[in-house]
C-alpha cells in the first residue's frame, strides 16, 4: 500500500496523536524534549516530514490519562486542528481500574473513532499488547480480549488503519520494555514506530533490534529484580492509586499545537531552537 493512497501528498499535512503514556513516549527517556521524552510519534512525524516536508505534528497524549479525559480534553482541541492524520490509543489504563464497565468504555470508545473519521482525516488505531508483568494481571486478561476485539471490529467500521500491537511477536522479549515492564523501552518506542509507518505506507529506514538471545537468570537475579521492580514501581502505583493522584496530574501536552517539524535535525531541533527562544525573553 502506497503513502499516496492514505496520506495528503500535497496540501494541508497535519498529525495529531491522542491518548496516555503509550503515546507521550513514556520509556523512551530523552531530556532534551518536552516531558524528558520522545517516544513512538515522534519519531512518526520526522519520517513523515522527510517523506513529504511540510507535515505539522501535535502530541496531546499525556500519561495516566482515561478514555473520560481524552474525551474531555483532548478530542476537542484535536478537532479544532483539522488533522489530515490522527493516532488514538486510549483506554489502557481504564482497563487496569477496578469496576470499569468494558461495555461502556468501548461504546465511547466508538463514539470517539465515530467523530475522528468523520473529520475526514486518515484514522490510527491500536491494539493493546498482553504485557507479562504478573500473574495477578492475568485476571485482566480478558478485558484485554474484549478491548482488543472491539478496536478490531471499530476500526474495520470506520475504515480506520489498525496496528495490531497484540500480534507483533517482538514485544514478548523483555528488552522492548522499561523497567516498570508497563511501558515500552527506546527500542520498543523505535519499533512501532516502524509498524506505524509500514502500515500508511510511509517509507523509513527503522530495523529490528539485532539482540543476542536473552541471558537467564538466576533464582537469585529474578528474585532481586523483583524486589527492585515492587520497591520501585507497584509500591508507589499503589500509593498514587489510594491518594487519587497520577503521574500525569501536573503534566501539559508535549507538542499542544501543531509544530512543522523540520525535515534534518528533527524535533530535538526544534526542541532547542524554543529553549533558546524562551531563555532570550
Amino acid at each position: 500500500m502506497s503513502a499516496e493512497s492514505l496520506l495528503p501528498s500535497s496540501g494541508r499535512r497535519v498529525f495529531v496523536a491522542l491518548g496516555d503514556s503509550f503515546t507521550e513516549g513514556v520509556g523512551d527517556r530523552d531530556e532534551r524534549l518536552p516531558n524528558g521524552v520522545r517516544g513512538w510519534a515522534d519519531r512518526v512525524a520526522e519520517k513523515l516530514a522527510k517523506a513529504e516536508p511540510g507535515w505539522e505534528y501535535a502530541n496531546l497524549a499525556i500519561r495516566s490519562k482515561r478514555l473520560r479525559h481524552v474525551v474531555s480534553e483532548q478530542l476537542e482541541p484535536a478537532l479544532a486542528m483539522k488533522p489530515t492524520l490522527v493516532t488514538l490509543y486510549a483506554g489502557g489504563n481504564d482497563i487496569l481500574d477496578i469496576g470499569t464497565d468494558m461495555t461502556a468504555l468501548m461504546d465511547e470508545y466508538e463514539g470517539v473513532v465515530a467523530r475522528l473519521a468523520g473529520s475526514g482525516a486518515t484514522v490510527v488505531l491500536f491494539t493493546g499488547f498482553d504485557v507479562k508483568v504478573s500473574a495477578v494481571l492475568e485476571l485482566l486478561k480478558k478485558r484485554n480480549t474484549f478491548y482488543n476485539q472491539r478496536v478490531r471490529a471499530i476500526a474495520a467500521t470506520y475504515g480506520a488503519v489498525l496496528v495490531d500491537y497484540w500480534c507483533l511477536d517482538a514485544f514478548h522479549d523483555r528488552r522492548m520494555w522499561d523497567s516498570d515492564r508497563l511501558h515500552m523501552s527506546k527500542a520498543g518506542h523505535k519499533y512501532l514506530a516502524g509498524q506505524v509507518l509500514d502500515q500508511l505506507g510511509v517509507p523509513h529506514k527503522i530495523l529490528p533490534k539485532d539482540w543476542e538471545p536473552p541471558e537467564r537468570l538466576s533464582l537469585r537475579e529474578w528474585e532481586q529484580r523483583q524486589r527492585r521492580w515492587m520497591h520501585d514501581w507497584v509500591l508507589p502505583l499503589f500509593g498514587r492509586k489510594i491518594r487519587g493522584i497520577t503521574l500525569g496530574d501536573t503534566l501539559k501536552p508535549r507538542w499542544p499545537q501543531p509544530v512543522k517539524v523540520p525535515r534534518k535535525g528533527g524535533l530535538k531541533k526544534l526542541a532547542e531552537k524554543n529553549r533558546a527562544k524562551a531563555e532570550r525573553s
